[in-house]
This record gives C-alpha cells, structure tokens and sequence, in this order.
C-alpha cells in the first residue's frame, strides 16, 4: 500500500463533548482508534480528510479506477458540495464503507422489515435472516457501524445464506 484516505462527509468532531450533545448521549468527540493510529505511524498523518465527499470515480481506457474527484462538503444534511473546492486524488483501489448513518428506512418500510432498537434491520445472528422471507441483513445494516472486517464477514455469511435460500442449499464457505 503506498498511502490511504479515509474521506469523512462530516466536519472533525470537537475534542471534547459539545453542548448539544450531554450525557447519557454517546459522546460525538474526535477519537483515533487503533486503524488511524497505525496508518498514520506507517504514512506519518492522520488519514482522515474530513467534511469531504466524493464527486465522482475517474477511470482509465481499461474500465480501472484511477482517481478519485472529491470536495469539500457542507457542515450538515444534505451535505451539498462547495463550489471551488474540488481536487483530484490518484487511486486504484475504492472501499465503500457507509454505514454510519444507519440503514435507509423507506427500504425497511416498503419491504416490511423489522427495525430493532438502534433502527437497524433486525436479523437473525448466524442466519441473517429478518422476519421477511428472502429478505437478509447483514453487516452494518444489522449491527450498526462497526469495523470492516465485521461487515466482510458477515456478508459472506448472509451471501451464503441466500444461496441456500435461494439453491436450496450452499457451498460457499
């Protein structure tokens, strides 16, 4: 890996709690958790560029990845970009990871799946399975924001669920 950018939509949290944000509220303050701390010990910054989203995947002739164009964005919802600030960074490898915000709610709504307490799609651990039939959660959709490897995981847990769901039974692993 020769670097890495972790884009945040939303502006650097406060070292410490805001107002509008009291106890018993889980505490919205700016935290380095054990993946920034060792990207920046190997590449020597804190790999986060906050209130920044992506505009748009540049590609080369072969259909790869080879840039992103991103900007600054809008303190709050929508989160609109801010005209001039756009740039380019080189990339050949994207991960999406959007969970932070919870599960859309009108996909919930419109199929009939369950939310648990968090507003997560409720799913059976293990199976993936939500009280409607075919329909499977999984990752941070089920769980909420946790690491990437918990949603890796889980996905190809649920994709071999709806192989045997789907086939009846399954040999992925």
């Amino acid at each position: 890996c020769k670097g890495l950018i972790n884009l945040e939509i939303v502006p650097e949290p406060p070292a410490e709690r805001a107002g509008n944000n009291p106890w018993p509220q889980w505490p919205r303050i700016f935290r380095v958790d054990y993946g920034h701390a060792e990207v920046a010990a190997v590449f020597g910054e804190d790999p986060r560029l906050f209130s920044t989203t992506t505009v748009e995947f540049l590609g080369n002739d072969k259909g790869e990845v080879r840039a992103l164009k991103i900007a600054k964005a809008e303190s709050a919802p929508p989160f609109k970009v801010i005209p001039g600030t756009e740039q380019e960074i080189p990339a050949d490898l994207v991960f999406l990871a959007l969970g932070f915000l919870g599960p859309e709610s009108p996909v919930a709504e419109q199929l009939g799946v369950k939310l648990d307490a968090r507003s997560n799609y409720e799913a059976a651990h293990g199976t993936f399975n939500t009280n409607v039939p075919g329909v499977f959660s999984a990752g941070d959709c089920r769980r909420g924001q946790s690491l990437i490897v918990w949603a890796i995981n889980e996905g190809r847990g649920a994709a071999r669920e709806c192989d045997k769901y789907l086939m009846g039974k399954s040999d992925l692993p």
